[in-house]
């Protein structure tokens, strides 16, 4: 089996198969794991660009279970705060989206009891989350459940019918609108860091519920680490993986897959070829837009360039500090006016989510010091309009072909970054005196990054927008016929593109299409989790913040609690 790509689909798929007894080479053009799921260094300080929360790094969901199965926690302290995320209101006010829905309702009912309706059905919901959580099927693909299964399936969500049912027909722009209070009419729609306008309730619920759980906080060692930690999952299961290695053209003889050529023009042969690469790549340059049917033509020559059809990308500001700031919050959304909003290109929103990414990842920084990442969503357009040459650019290095090294974007590109750097440090420099002075290295990434370094369409994170028309065809399109191209024979897709959602759905469909392709070969699936270290441990954080000399005069608002943090070790099947 070749499978094209070497981000966590790629190598969950690999893993998976090895598992299977399937010979892999997995073939990633960047020269380290992950794709999307990284971090770089800057002198001593690693910006970790991916994971704030990974969903399924607790037990108590069948999502836990296929982490431990790909190595990815096991030996590590998975880091749990105990408020998900803070927006922060133009007047200084903010709003502290705790974990426990009971701190949380009590939390909003003190800042707007008028609102007791609203703020009692959304704590319910995720009440109701938290134990709807633990039958949420991921380890199987329902398109191959048999009837009985899918019974036990539905009769297991009976008792969480009507509270999913509601949440996933209301959009949260909707329900926001219900409070009373202008702050909170505001802050729910930024819960999710950002603004989702397509997003109904249900995902809301989902991630605070994981949250409360203690199964979506973040793994030591970072986003890098944790696909490091994959890799030699899969490798230990005997798998191969070539770096540096871009795949041009899927081989295709008879209407069958049967390898792969490279950029340099060397050529693998293959009984399989597995695509967890982006899906527009996939289908309409790797095989040259041949094996769409109507819905697959539809979604990558149409659809695919309707606005909100895609997860919009990423401006991201990392800054490392040689001071620690003891005072900020591991992440607070601060909504802006229309007038800071608009030194940011490409802004969707006038908002920007800050991360002290040293309270999540302390171990990626030197002592006293700490890195901080700030982000928004950001179209491409803008910043394709500022850039000059190519997106990409493959050169040879030492008799090596490199396929994401830097490229020249020009002049006005370079200034919008600096605007930037210098609009989001001044801005925070108002909250925390000294900011700007600390800063000893700075980096600014946009959606043109993200497709230098993985080639992704239009610089999108992950790919198809949930809860969107895209979404939901490719769904059923997967639901009706398998992840597989109609007429190609031996070919299978995988990877973000290939269902909705982030790092675990990646991880889940790489176990997903070994599912499908066990059943083509009239194999049986199995799979088995990794004993090779220890089980993870779990640290419980507070999130306290000292009042900040400039915040003396506002209102006080509940903070986290002062108990000590907890530390707690799962059993790997707990």
């Amino acid at each position: 089996m070749i499978i094209i790509g070497g981000g966590l689909g790629g190598l969950s798929t690999g893993c998976y198969a090895r598992m299977n007894g399937y010979r892999t080479q997995v073939f990633e053009m960047h020269e380290i794991p992950g794709g999307s799921c990284t971090g770089w260094d800057r002198g001593d300080f690693t910006f970790d660009w991916c994971v704030s929360w990974l969903l399924g790094n607790g037990p108590g969901n069948e999502m836990y279970q296929i982490w431990l199965e790909l190595g990815a926690l096991q030996g590590k302290e998975m880091r749990h705060f105990d408020v998900f995320n803070i927006v922060r209101g133009r007047d200084g006010r903010e709003v502290r989206f705790y974990s426990d829905p009971d701190r949380l309702e009590a939390h909003l009912l003190g800042i707007s009891p008028a609102d007791a309706a609203p703020i009692r059905e959304f704590c319910d919901g995720i009440r109701t989350f938290r134990r709807a959580l633990t039958v949420y099927p991921f380890l199987k693909p329902v398109g191959l459940m048999g009837r009985i299964e899918r019974w036990r399936m539905l009769a297991s969500f009976l008792p969480y019918l009507t509270t999913i049912r509601r949440s996933i027909t209301v959009l949260m722009t909707d329900f926001a609108q219900r409070f009373r209070d202008p702050l909170l009419r505001e802050a729910f729609n930024f819960i999710l860091y950002e603004k989702h306008p397509a997003f109904p309730v249900l995902p809301f619920y989902f991630q605070l519920a994981s949250h409360a759980n203690q199964a979506a906080g973040v793994p030591e060692g970072g986003s890098l680490g944790l696909a490091r930690s994959v890799e030699q999952r899969y490798r230990r299961l005997g798998g191969e993986i070539t770096y540096n290695a871009k795949v041009e053209e899927i081989l295709v003889e008879g209407d069958r897959a049967v390898g792969v050529r490279l950029s340099d023009g060397r050529e693998f042969r293959a009984d399989i070829v597995v695509s967890a690469a982006d899906g527009h790549t996939t289908v309409m340059k790797l095989l040259k837009g041949r094996y769409l049917n109507d819905t697959y033509r539809r979604l990558y020559t149409s659809l695919i360039d309707e606005p909100g059809q895609l997860s919009p990308g990423y401006v991201s500001l990392f800054l490392g500090l040689r001071k620690p700031f003891p005072e900020g919050d591991p992440c607070t959304t601060y909504l802006m006016t229309d007038r800071q909003a608009g030194e940011l290109t490409g802004i969707r929103c006038p908002s920007v989510n800050v991360q002290f990414r040293t309270r999540h990842y302390p171990e990626l920084a030197p002592r006293d010091s700490t890195i901080v990442f700030a982000t928004y969503f950001s179209d491409i357009g803008p910043w394709r309009a500022l850039s000059e040459g190519p997106e990409q650019s493959s050169r040879v290095r030492r008799g090596e072909e490199l396929h994401t090294l830097p490229v020249k974007h020009g002049r006005e590109y370079l200034a919008a970054k600096r605007r930037v750097r210098n609009t989001i440090s001044s801005f925070l420099d108002e909250r925390f005196p000294g900011f700007k002075d600390a800063v000893a290295v700075a980096d600014v990434s946009t959606p043109l990054t993200q497709v230098r370094y993985t080639g992704v369409y239009d610089g999108t994170f992950p790919g198809w927008n949930p809860f969107v028309e895209g979404s939901e065809t490719v769904e059923q399109e997967i639901k009706r016929n398998g992840p597989v191209l109609p007429g190609l024979a031996n070919f299978y897709l995988s990877g973000v593109w290939a269902t909705i959602g982030g790092l675990i759905r990646a991880a889940a469909a790489g176990r997903h299409v070994m599912h499908f392709i066990c059943r083509d070969d009239g194999r049986e699936f199995t799979a088995s989790i990794d004993d090779s270290e220890s089980a993870p441990t779990h640290l419980i954080i507070p999130v306290d913040r000292p009042t900040l000399p400039t915040e003396a005069a506002e209102p006080a608002e509940p903070v986290g609690s002062a108990e000590p943090t907890t530390t707690v070790t799962t059993g790997a099947l707990a």
